[in-house]
């Protein structure tokens, strides 16, 4: 587990730019399909692009702990 970090006051809303920016061609897409997952109380969605399983905020936030794996909607302060 990595060290404790603080929820951003956006984090369930807004993923950080540097993991999904809202240029990106399916960002709209993407975000519905996050809002959707959150509001069925899902912990993911499928991801558009790469088929990949991808973590919502709000399950990270629930989970209470940032992992430091680089998570696409990380709602934390830190990780680089």
């Amino acid at each position: 587990m990595a060290d404790q970090a603080k929820l951003r006051p956006d984090g369930v809303e807004l993923p950080l730019p540097r993991r999904l920016n809202s240029d990106h061609l399916r960002f709209a897409t993407i975000m519905t399909l996050h809002r959707d997952a959150v509001h069925r109380q899902r912990p993911t969605y499928r991801d558009p692009l790469s088929g990949y399983t991808v973590f919502t905020a709000k399950f990270l936030a629930d989970r209470d702990y940032c992992c430091a794996s680089g998570c696409r909607h990380c709602p934390y302060e830190q990780l680089p």
